[in-house]
């Protein structure tokens, strides 16, 4: 229903739902790109602290080790997360006064929860080192 009381066409209905469903894509493009970030900071950490387990030399002197290059990448990873679901939500606020239901945004239960396992390993990294 339109501020007038009529109702919308079928038409702009379904351009609605095109729209948001198109902020749903985006956002779950961003968190595949967190969730690479993420996971490929971690594996480089534990790659190169495997190695030193293994009696091979620490990477010393070096300017940016392999424990801060995973932990750049973890909360690069982070910051893309947290910065796409404000953009998300921004843009769900901005459709929500489009007519109809308002539907509760699964991209965003998945940021949270890909977000919390990225702290974890950026808490994993940090107090390791």
């Amino acid at each position: 229903m339109t501020s007038s009381g009529a109702p919308l066409d079928t038409g702009t209905q379904l351009a609605f739902e095109r729209t948001r469903l198109a902020a749903e894509r985006n956002m779950m493009a961003w968190i595949r790109t967190a969730t690479s970030l993420i996971s490929f900071g971690f594996t480089v950490y534990k790659f190169f602290e495997f190695e030193v387990g293994k009696n091979a030399p620490a990477a010393t002197g070096l300017v940016l080790s392999p424990r801060v290059f995973g932990m750049i990448m973890i909360g690069t990873g982070l910051v893309a997360l947290l910065l796409s679901t404000i953009e998300h939500r921004r843009n769900l606020k901005a459709l929500s006064t489009a007519p109809g239901p308002v539907r509760p945004s699964v991209a965003g239960v998945l940021a949270a929860m890909i977000a919390a396992m990225g702290l974890a390993a950026f808490v994993a990294a940090l107090l390791r080192g």
